[in-house]
């Protein structure tokens, strides 16, 4: 195990790696968008975008787990929404969808998103919160992995681009994490935020990951 002080050391490190991303992405995406969109288009596209993330958008399970967005950082939505439309973040679908969305469209579904916290799904083997808590909340230093609690918060609700994990869908979770780079190819030019999450992904096993998975989809 290592001591306290690498452990410290590397927290430092990480949240020095999330500043530097932040400033390269030119600052909160809210800044740089602001036109808007009438509430009837918004009605009716929040309506299009929950027929698959759920009613309440707190998710579905169909052939695949589709996350959660309600209660969703708004700055993190709007970075990976242009994420899929400049192909740093890999899904046709999401491209097909939010390829035509103008800024203040796309402003106004994150924003609506975020309003909205209906109780997580659930679902995930209540016998592995135990595990997944110590995970979030200690790391685990053998593997140089810090607590998720020190980017994403202790309510795991993240702040600004870091992503709220609270009722997230476990197996949405574990899926993402066990193909991060996969699916979040980074432009080396143009990083964003996820960036910092791929060697925690990669230093974390299938069985890690279940555990903190199981533990944040049960937060409100």
């Amino acid at each position: 195990m290592q001591p306290p002080w690498k452990v410290a050391r590397l927290h430092i490190a990480l949240q020095a790696a999330i500043l530097a991303i932040v400033w390269i992405t030119a600052g909160p995406a809210s800044a740089r968008i602001k036109s808007a969109a009438s509430n009837h288009a918004v009605g009716a596209k929040m309506d299009y975008c929950k027929t698959c993330h759920g009613s309440s958008g707190q998710g579905f399970r169909g052939y695949y787990p589709i996350p959660r967005l309600a209660g969703q950082q708004t700055e993190y939505s709007i970075n990976q929404l242009k994420a899929f439309i400049e192909r740093r973040r890999k899904n046709n679908i999401m491209f097909n969808v939010a390829h035509d969305l103008d800024s203040g469209m796309l402003t106004a579904l994150v924003k609506n998103f975020n309003d909205l916290n209906p109780n997580p799904l659930g679902g995930a083997p209540k016998q592995l919160i135990p595990g997944g808590k110590k995970i979030y909340e200690e790391g685990i230093p053998d593997s140089s992995v810090p607590p998720c609690s020190a980017c994403h918060g202790a309510d795991a609700k993240g702040k600004e681009q870091i992503p709220r994990l609270a009722g997230q869908l476990h197996d949405y979770i574990f899926n993402k994490l066990t193909s991060w780079s996969k699916e979040r190819g980074q432009d080396s030019k143009h990083p964003d935020i996820s960036a910092v999450m791929e060697p925690i992904a990669h230093s974390l096993t299938e069985a890690q990951i279940r555990a903190v998975a199981a533990y944040v989809s049960y937060l409100k």
